[in-house]
């Protein structure tokens, strides 16, 4: 009989009595199938080596317009308005697909790292292509596939050297593997920036992301800074040129002078104050650069984005991951309940 309150469900099929009457019956298959469970994830899950992560948070300089309530309305639907406002064609946002680049990835290749344990001195692409662990099911099948593929001559390279316009396949496979293990994030309130870097050695995750912090605020700056630097160049370039036409003028006075000191002649004196004057221009010009130049290299100065940092890069003191309990729990968990569909449907 159905129960109309139960909606339908049959409660003479729920018999919890037989079910646990058949699952103690068949306890043997549980003696049997958890400790295999048990070794055999244990044995996957030790294969795996264990990676660490080190995470940075910076807060870029942002320049916030006065927009009152707006501001406000703006924060709580998860906009921005200081970056509406930037003159900036690279907003904070676009900072994880700056550093997925293959020009950033690639810079990423010389950086010199250490081990925690200082057996390993070399470049950050030599680590990868050579000292990085892997399962043992990994170096099988690739031991398999190697004997399938043509031989190739071996050259020695470090990444010293590496043309991102035309990579080698071992090259954009390192650079995809340093894609994976940097990760960028951008909080669309706050513009706080968020670089995780996760690596198999504590201290080299560490050297990684003090690394990757640096190397961004680096860009910022030179892109911030692009134009100001630019107008300085060319400001010094103007002042040097006045000064060198101000010497010149100069001297042409000088010697004009000194070989007609005795003479006192009208024509002599015209002449002599034509040179003074056009020293005297000269001299204005030189002044007129030179502000300009003091004055680009202020500005210059103003266009310097500030950064704080509010978690620098600290050497990990426990790895994050594989969990090594939580898979053989796991594991343990799907084998029960596997085991006890099967031997209900047996007994």
């Amino acid at each position: 009989m159905v129960d109309e309150n139960n909606k339908g469900i049959d409660l003479r099929e729920i018999n919890v009595r037989e079910i646990i009457y058949k699952l103690w019956k068949g306890r043997k298959y549980y003696f049997i199938s958890l400790p295999i469970a048990l070794v055999v994830s244990a044995f996957v899950i030790l294969s795996i080596p264990r990676y660490y992560d080190c995470e940075v948070k910076l807060a870029p300089e942002t320049s916030m317009p006065n927009t009152g309530g707006l501001g406000s309305l703006a924060s709580s639907l998860g906009l921005n308005m200081g970056n509406l406002a930037s003159q900036d064609a690279i907003v904070p946002e676009l900072y994880p697909d700056l550093m997925s680049s293959v020009d950033f990835q690639v810079s990423m290749f010389p950086v010199k790292v250490v081990t925690k344990d200082g057996k390993i001195a070399t470049t950050y692409y030599d680590y990868l292509k050579t000292k990085q662990q892997c399962p043992w099911w990994t170096r099988f099948f690739a031991s398999i596939t190697s004997k399938f593929k043509a031989k190739e001559k071996k050259v020695v390279d470090y990444g010293l050297n590496v043309n991102p316009f035309k990579m080698t396949k071992k090259q954009n496979d390192i650079a995809l593997l340093i894609n994976n293990k940097i990760l960028c994030s951008v909080d669309k309130k706050t513009d706080v920036i968020s670089i995780v870097v996760r690596d198999q050695d504590p201290l080299i995750a560490a050297t990684i992301a003090d690394t990757v912090k640096t190397r961004l605020q680096q860009f910022i700056i030179d892109y911030r800074t692009k134009k100001a630097r630019n107008d300085v160049e060319y400001a010094r370039k103007l002042s040097i040129e006045a000064k060198a036409a101000y010497i010149k003028a100069q001297e042409k006075y000088a010697a004009y002078s000194d070989a007609n000191e005795d003479v006192i002649l009208e024509s002599f004196k015209a002449k002599r104050d034509e040179y003074e004057n056009e020293m005297q221009l000269r001299y204005n010009t030189y002044q007129q650069t030179m502000q300009q130049l003091q004055l680009s290299r202020a500005k210059l100065q103003e266009r310097i984005p500030a950064f704080t940092t509010l978690q620098t890069a600290s050497v990990p003191i426990k790895p994050a991951g594989p969990k090594r309990m939580i898979f053989v729990a796991f594991c343990l968990f799907l084998t029960f309940v596997a085991t006890s569909v099967f031997v209900y449907k047996k007994f």
